[in-house]
């Protein structure tokens, strides 16, 4: 029966060195196997590439493996939804022609067997961070996604492969919590709680695991990554768990 919804987000594919990503892959892959027998829904939290733009005619080479078993899914008729990371925001149209996925620009409010949920990828919620904050909106402007439209895939996408080795998941190193009082998600959570009530908010973007009771029973689960973690959570119709993949 198929009746698991399933949040998973940061698998980072594509992030240097070749070897690890697809290592992480198949990881991930084994994953899919595993839930494709009782997943209704599947929800890809952002950053799933580390890079991601998709031209008129071209897509990244690549994570040939993890399409096709996207694909896979869709064929069983699990429904997929993906929502843009800041690595993989240039997400326009070909996943939804080829897999008729949703597209989530930013967050997902959802009622699920009477129990509220707040899905959004994380990045540019709470409190300060104004340069990224610019930086995205400038990204995601039509005049940005224009100009980079215009440089040949080979220099476009060398590019931002470049730039993305300077990020976290290139360098390898592990998250620590910082403690509710200074992790911006908790705090983002707890502004939108003293506006309206959730039941569940659930991000990816801080690669870094964890399930949190805030005010009236309301939840914060973070994700997570699959770099170190391999963590993902599911919702069973009653409780949303944060589980860990192992092989």
């Amino acid at each position: 029966m198929r009746d698991k919804i399933y949040f998973a987000s940061d698998f980072h594919l594509g992030v240097q060195p070749k070897a690890t990503s697809q290592d992480r892959e198949r990881r991930v892959i084994s994953w899919l196997d595993n839930i494709k027998s009782d997943a209704a829904e599947l929800f890809l939290v952002g950053d799933i590439f580390d890079f991601w733009f998709e031209y008129r005619t071209v897509v990244p080479k690549g994570y040939i493996r993890f399409l096709g078993k996207l694909a896979e899914l869709a064929d069983l008729g699990v429904k997929i939804t993906l929502f843009k990371g800041n690595h993989d925001m240039w997400m326009f149209g070909y996943f939804k022609e080829e897999l008729g996925a949703r597209i989530v620009d930013d967050e997902l409010l959802l009622n699920l067997g009477g129990k509220r949920f707040f899905i959004h990828h994380g990045d540019g919620l709470g409190p300060g961070d104004a340069k990224y904050k610019f930086l995205k909106a400038f990204f995601r402007s039509r005049v940005c996604q224009w100009l980079f439209a215009r440089l040949h895939p080979n220099l476009g996408i060398g590019v931002a492969q470049r730039w993305s080795a300077h990020s976290r998941a290139s360098n390898g190193a592990e998250e620590r919590f910082l403690g509710e009082a200074n992790e911006w998600l908790i705090q983002y959570a707890k502004e939108k709680l003293a506006e309206t009530h959730y039941d569940y908010f659930v991000f990816g973007h801080r690669h870094l695991p964890y399930d949190i009771r805030l005010q009236n029973d309301a939840r914060i689960i973070n994700l997570g990554e699959w770099i170190h973690h391999c963590t993902y959570a599911v919702w069973d119709g009653k409780d949303l768990t944060l589980k860990q993949w192992t092989l």
